[in-house]
């Protein structure tokens, strides 16, 4: 977000660093556009989380269950990626949950302002609460999974 003229300045910079460069409109829309992001990266980890506990939960194995559904509409690069980190177990930070926390506390402040409502972003961030309480604060945001297991009584994959 900013000015178009500082926009067009600064976007040969902008082209070294990633391929989707949008002006998303004036001071503080790209704040904003973050905040948005990051409500859905949250809300596809709890639901690929829920997916794939409820599916191991059932019987089913969760690996095959999420290359199954890798090849449908349920496809997305946070199944591809972060439902490879909940099977395999692999919670070693590329986003940290404190970090993801503090996005979501942004958007949950934003919304009191906006005098509007964000449930299923509040239910995400106190999940990411409850893995920060059981001292995951460090872990990847992948680990929310955690938090359901621990509701659950069960993991997805058992620990090794």
């Amino acid at each position: 977000g900013g000015p178009e003229g500082a926009f067009e300045t600064v976007k040969p910079l902008f082209e070294k660093m990633g391929k989707n460069i949008t002006l998303v409109g004036g001071n503080g829309d790209g704040q904003t556009t973050k905040v948005a992001n990051q409500i859905i990266v949250a809300l596809n980890i709890l639901a690929v989380s829920e997916a794939l506990l409820f599916a191991s939960k059932a019987g089913a194995d969760p690996a095959k269950v999420r290359q199954a559904l890798m090849g449908g509409f349920a496809n997305s690069r946070i199944l591809e990626v972060h439902g490879e980190r909940m099977v395999k177990r692999t919670f070693n930070p590329g986003f940290r949950i404190e970090l993801h926390q503090k996005d979501l506390n942004l958007a949950l402040t934003g919304a009191r302002q906006l005098q509007m409502a964000l449930p299923a972003t509040a239910v995400a961030q106190q999940l990411f609460s409850a893995c920060a309480a059981n001292g995951g604060a460090a872990w990847d945001h992948s680990a929310l999974c955690k938090a359901l297991e621990m509701l659950a009584n069960h993991q997805i994959v058992a620990d090794a």
